[in-house]
Order: C-alpha cells, then sequence, then structure tokens
C-alpha cells in the first residue's frame, strides 16, 4: 500500500497554527466588515449600441464591440477592470489569514485518475511539492511509485499541462498529451515506460484525443481535428476525425479512418482485447450516438451496431464479445452481451435489466462483470457473472463517490478511487474471488470527519418535482437562519453531481459556513430522463431547482438571503447567470466562474455552437426563443437590486469565449441599482481550468474567498 501523508511546512508550521488561532480567537469580537459600502466605483465601459434583428426580435447590444478581447481598447479596459477587482479584493482585512489557511489545506495531497495494464499501474498524484498533478507507475501492488511525467519540468519556461494519457495493453508504452497554458490543444507524445525515452512520434491538434493501442503496440488509432490552412479557421475547432498511426511512421501520412459529414460529430475509437474489432462511437450530442463494428481482419467495412437511433450507446470489447450499456429503451441505461460477427439487434443477449438507480458504468474482471450505479447520486457497485447473474455489492463506505476505477480485464481484481464530502481520495484494491478489499493508496488529511455533518435532504422544485440536495456543515451548527451558507449547482449535459473532497471547503465550514450542492435536472443523477428534463426546451427547469434549494434553505431556518452565496461554473456559471437575474433577492452574492451568458450569440464563438444539442440553436426560430428567455445578458434590468458578483473568464479558455465574462461584467456595473460590486477576475496565460498550477488556484482562492468574506460579513 502507498501511504500519502501530509503536515505543516517544517519551517512554518508552528508559526502558522499560532498565527491562526490568534485570529481566530480574535474573529468572536472583531467588528464586521463589508465590502458592500465605500467600495470604489467600477470602469467606465463604452457604450457602442449594435442593433440586431433576430426572427422579427429587435436585440439592442450595447458592448458587443467587447467580443474582440484582443483589441487594444478591449484589452486596456480588462486591465482597468482587474485593477478594480484588486482594489476590492485586496482591501479585506482578513485577505493574508485566508490565503494562509488555503495554502494549509492545499498541502493536502490529491489523487488524479488511474490505469492498470498487466502488472504496471499508472496513476496521476499531487503532492505538497508539485504545482499540478504528477503521472507514475508502479509495478505491483506493492512496488514502488516511479515517476513519469512532470509538467512542472516540461516546457522551457512556458506553463504546460497534461492533458490526457494512454498506456498501451501491455504497459510498455505510454501515449499522452501536452497542452500550453491551459489552452488545451494538445499535442500528442509516445514514451517508452521503462526508461522515459521519447519515440519520435509527435501529432499536433490532438485535443480531448480518444486513442486506442493495437494489442502489439506497434500503433494506435487517435482523434485529430484539422490543422490551420485544412479547413476555414472557423472551422478549426470541428472535423475531429479518426486516423490510424503506426509507430515511426510520419503522422502525416497516417490512414484516415473516419470522418463524418456532420462537421460536428465527435468520434471515438476502441479496440476489442484481441486486436481483431475496431469500436467507432459518434456523438451528435449529449443524449444520442452511433456505433459501428470495423473488422480489421476483414473488408474493413464499417457496420452498424446503433445507428440513427435516439439513445446512447458505449460498451467495451473482449474478444469478440461487446459488453454494451444502453438507453434505447431504458432511460436509467440497461446492458446487453453483443456478439460482434453477427451484431444485429435481434442477435442482444439482456445481460443487465434496467433497474430504479441509473447505471452510469461497467467493467468487467476475470471471470466477473461489475456494474456501477447511482443510488440517490450515490455510488454502488454490483458484482455479477459474465452471464449477469447477480453475486453481491462491494463493499464500499456507504456515503462515497466512485471517482475511477481501472482493472486489466484477464485479472479478478480491480483498483477503485472513491471520496466523499469528509472523506479524502483513497484508492481501494478489491480482490473479487475472496471478497477481500484493502487500502492501495491513502490520503491523510488533518482534520476530524466527525465534527461535521454530511447528509442528503429533498425538496420541490416549482413544478412539485423532488430534488436532492447535499448538505455539509460543522456538527454545531445551530438551524437559526443566520449562517453563512454556500450553494453550489450545475445541471446539464448529464453531469452527476455526487459527493466528492475538496480541500478549500474546509476553511468555509470551520468558520461557520454551511456547503450546499443541489442536484439539479439536466444533470445525470437520475438517468436520462433527468438529463432531457434540464435541457432545450426545458433549461428552465434547472433554473428552477437552483430556485428552489436557496429558497428552501432560507425556510428551514439554514440561512437567510443575506447570508447566501451562489456559485457555479462554465454551464453552472450559466446556471448563476440565470438565477441573479431572476431572483436576486435570494442572495447576497454570486460567483460565476467562466460562464456562458449571452445565450443569442454563443454559437458563433470558438467550438460552442457543437452545444446546441443540449441549449437550442439561435438561428431556429422556435429554439431562440427557448434561449433568449432566459440569456442572462439580455435580463439586466436598469435599476436591479442585484447580489455582489465575482464573474471570471481565461485569455486562453478554448471552450467558452470571454465575451460572455466581459459583456455581462460591462452590462451589470452600468445598470446595477445598489451599492454592491460587480467585479470581473480575467486570467491571463489560463484556460477553462485544466492544467491551472496550484500556485494560481490558491491565488483564485483568495479571492473567492475574500470576496465571499467581504460580501457575507465574515471575519476569519
Amino acid at each position: 500500500m502507498t501511504r500519502l501523508t501530509f503536515g505543516p511546512r517544517p519551517a512554518a508550521g508552528a508559526s502558522l497554527v499560532l498565527v491562526l488561532a490568534l485570529l481566530f480567537a480574535a474573529s468572536a469580537v472583531a467588528t464586521p466588515v463589508s465590502a458592500r459600502t465605500d467600495a470604489p466605483a467600477p470602469p467606465d465601459t463604452r457604450v457602442a449600441v449594435v442593433t440586431d434583428t433576430v426572427h422579427g426580435r429587435v436585440i439592442e447590444d450595447p458592448y458587443q464591440w467587447l467580443e474582440d478581447f484582443g483589441s487594444d481598447e478591449a484589452q486596456a479596459w480588462i486591465e482597468d477592470q482587474r485593477a478594480y477587482m484588486r482594489g476590492v479584493l485586496d482591501a479585506h482585512p482578513d485577505r493574508d489569514a485566508i490565503r494562509a489557511r488555503l495554502d494549509e489545506l492545499f498541502q493536502i495531497p490529491g489523487l488524479g485518475y488511474m490505469s492498470k495494464r498487466g502488472d504496471r499501474i499508472f496513476f496521476g498524484r499531487r503532492d505538497p511539492e508539485n504545482e499540478q498533478t504528477v503521472l507514475y507507475v508502479q509495478e505491483g501492488l506493492d512496488g514502488e511509485p516511479r515517476l513519469l511525467l512532470d509538467p512542472d519540468a516540461m516546457g522551457d519556461g512556458v506553463r504546460v499541462g497534461i492533458d490526457w494519457w494512454y498506456p498501451s495493453v501491455d504497459g510498455i508504452l505510454l501515449a499522452y498529451g501536452v497542452s500550453e497554458e491551459g489552452n488545451e490543444s494538445s499535442v500528442l507524445h509516445v514514451m517508452d515506460v521503462a526508461t522515459g525515452e521519447l519515440l519520435p512520434d509527435v501529432i499536433p491538434n490532438t485535443r480531448a484525443a480518444s486513442l486506442a493501442w493495437e494489442r502489439d503496440g506497434s500503433g494506435f488509432y487517435y482523434t485529430r481535428f484539422p490543422s490551420p490552412g485544412e479547413v476555414p479557421d472557423e472551422e478549426l475547432f470541428f472535423h475531429r476525425r479518426i486516423y490510424h498511426h503506426v509507430l515511426g511512421a510520419d503522422p502525416a501520412d497516417d490512414d484516415l479512418v473516419y470522418e463524418d459529414e456532420d462537421m460536428h460529430a465527435w468520434p471515438g475509437a476502441s479496440v476489442s482485447t484481441d486486436g481483431r474489432f475496431l469500436l467507432v462511437y459518434v456523438f451528435r450530442g449529449y443524449t444520442q450516438n452511433d456505433l459501428f463494428v470495423v473488422d480489421l481482419e476483414g473488408d474493413g467495412e464499417l457496420v452498424p451496431i446503433a445507428e440513427g437511433v435516439d439513445a446512447r450507446f458505449t460498451g467495451f470489447a473482449i474478444d469478440s464479445d461487446l459488453y454494451l450499456i444502453t438507453t434505447l429503451d431504458a432511460p436509467n441505461w440497461r446492458g446487453y452481451k453483443v456478439d460482434l460477427e453477427n451484431p444485429e439487434r435481434e442477435n442482444w443477449v439482456d445481460l443487465l435489466p434496467e433497474t430504479e438507480n441509473t447505471l452510469v458504468g461497467h467493467m468487467t474482471a476475470g471471470d466477473f462483470l461489475l456494474a456501477h450505479y447511482l443510488v440517490d447520486a450515490r455510488s454502488v457497485v454490483k458484482v455479477y457473472t459474465l452471464d449477469g447473474d447477480y453475486l453481491h455489492d462491494v463493499p464500499l463506505p456507504e456515503v462515497t463517490s466512485l471517482y475511477d476505477w481501472t482493472c486489466d480485464w484477464r485479472e479478478s481484481e480491480i483498483l477503485f478511487g472513491i471520496s466523499s464530502y469528509l472523506t479524502p481520495p483513497k484508492a481501494f484494491h478489491y480482490d473479487i474471488e475472496s471478497g477481500s478489499l484493502s487500502d492501495f493508496m491513502v490520503v491523510e488529511a488533518p482534520m476530524d470527519a466527525s465534527q461535521y455533518v454530511e447528509k442528503q435532504v429533498w425538496y420541490e422544485s416549482s413544478d412539485g418535482t423532488r430534488v436532492p440536495m447535499f448538505l455539509v456543515h460543522r456538527r454545531d451548527v445551530e438551524l437559526d437562519g443566520s449562517n453563512p451558507t454556500l450553494l453550489v449547482g450545475y445541471g446539464g449535459f448529464n453531469v452527476s453531481v455526487s459527493p466528492a473532497f475538496a480541500r478549500n471547503r474546509f476553511m468555509w465550514m470551520d468558520r461557520g459556513g454551511i456547503y450546499a450542492e443541489a442536484c439539479l435536472r439536466g444533470g445525470g443523477e437520475y438517468g436520462d430522463a433527468w438529463h432531457r428534463a434540464g435541457m432545450l426546451e426545458n433549461k428552465q427547469n434547472s433554473f428552477d431547482d437552483f430556485i428552489a434549494a436557496a429558497e428552501w434553505l432560507t425556510e428551514n431556518g439554514y440561512t437567510s438571503p443575506e447570508k447566501l452565496a451562489v456559485w457555479g461554473g462554465s454551464n453552472g456559471g450559466l446556471l448563476i447567470g440565470a438565477f441573479v437575474t431572476q431572483r436576486p433577492d435570494l442572495a447576497a452574492a454570486a460567483i460565476c466562474d467562466v460562464p456562458l451568458l449571452d445565450m443569442v450569440r454563443f454559437h458563433r464563438f470558438y467550438a460552442a455552437t457543437m452545444w446546441a444539442t443540449e441549449y437550442g440553436h439561435p438561428d431556429d426560430p422556435e429554439q431562440f426563443e427557448w434561449l433568449y428567455a432566459y440569456s442572462p445578458y439580455h435580463h439586466v434590468e436598469a435599476g436591479g437590486d442585484y447580489p455582489a458578483m465575482l464573474i471570471t473568464t481565461a485569455e486562453s479558455d478554448a471552450r467558452v469565449h470571454p465575451m460572455h465574462a466581459m459583456k455581462m461584467t460591462a452590462r451589470l456595473q452600468a445598470e446595477k441599482g445598489s451599492d454592491r460590486p460587480i467585479m470581473m477576475k480575467f486570467e491571463r496565460a489560463a484556460g477553462h481550468g485544466a492544467g491551472t498550477p496550484m500556485s494560481m488556484v490558491l491565488d483564485q482562492y483568495t479571492d473567492y474567498y475574500s470576496f465571499l468574506f467581504g460580501q457575507l460579513d465574515l471575519r476569519f
């Protein structure tokens, strides 16, 4: 077993603890501090109204000029906004103490994803000395971890991140992608695992690559995007294709295996364990994908397993047996076994029937089939025979999230990565035949979980739908309506919210704060139907669920609008934008991270048009009306009493264009009718979040909590 330990930095540990203790003791008698009053005025923003008529509706946009955020004028505006934000946040008297406590919490190590190939176990880990997650390999369960990739040592002065990695079937080689400054535009490299030497194979434009090794390690199937000049510049984020690469060959000569007439399609590949069959998945949104098989020993024909069906299909092939799970006639997913030599629908064999719980993943290990279910957003793993006969549950902790699992399909043992709100990530080794569950890797953290409460509650949304929400807080918190509370949500793209560990929350909870996380419609907690109930024309349900969560927290004595803050990022940033423009009376502060906010023009930037399958497309008159009805940027009202807001974006974000945060900041600053600050945090040399170094994370969270403490009258 590998054990990770935690301790304060030797030189500063004792003095830091003393300083924190004195500050905490002083907080009981300190005068409340608020950044709501006497805040400096925000910078002026030039108004240049552009009028568009969209499907008969006249839309005036006073800040469209900010969409060209690289222009000299926009860059000067960004610097003015950065200075304004610094003037507000740096003034909080407890900022240094906040940073010191966060720095201590961020010393707790982190575990990343794992992959077992033969005797070799690959895994990510971040120790206190690491800025980012480092990739290690070890031989067997008792082997000594050996460093393979350290992004901190790469890049020659430019910040580099490891975007993805795939070991070969035998673990001898490793393909991985790296990108700079968080832009996620990966360059593929190949390493000899034993020596650490790089092979000459270098392939650019492999963002978010799907990669499947050939059984003998001689090459792989992979996805890549066009190079500049191959397609018009506005299409560089599209036309994802599958290629076949032979090690040592020129990537320019790689065979094109699959391309789709729809440039928005998102193909991926996997190979059967015997190397005979290639599986091609083609995603056309977040509720549907096609699935094809190619017999690599045959004529190379692309044979459909599922095509043009409004359902999801995913699986893996053990020799000629495809273990498939699908939402076809089963919103909570079900499983089949498919003979790849006879893949017609009438030949599918029932394996895992649909249940009341959501099937979110499956895996074979030796002679066993394992299925991962969400039971009220918590993980349960069940063990079956390969014919689908139930045997037993894996004895995992009751309240937990399975964030990763891996095995070599030839062995009847498996590694689980789990965490919860109060449990740092840890990895278990499970021997299926003996039923033995033991620690493989443990993170030790300096907090006593018994001092906190971790529970799930249910509340009704506006249409009567019951929605679950997780609550975590100190055990001695009294429900008198005065507790600072942080409500978080996402609600989209079939993403499930489950109990997960986050170091920074303990500073919040140790100050008496309550952490609340709602499982909104649009997520995947309750299967395909739950997802569809919060997308397209139903997107308002996600916002209503979040609004109802805020109301419930107030009505049940947890907090009050003066003590409630809300937080969300990306699609969750859209959620926050909708919340503050629809119900600004329910919260005092909001953090809106890397958000979508202009839903009339979102499809014009980067790859965002691919999200039209989730939101709707503004070019369609009916779908435009859905989008315009809640588009936060278009529902800012003059004189609105909005919560204080910290809106973030990043220069290298290749997913969500900075224009959303920039335009919304300008509009709220001009129209708001309160003295609460509206600020924009614009990160240089950063992206949507991937590959962010820990020093930058520390800076970010120091700003986040300085903002929250200032707006909710908290002292450290």
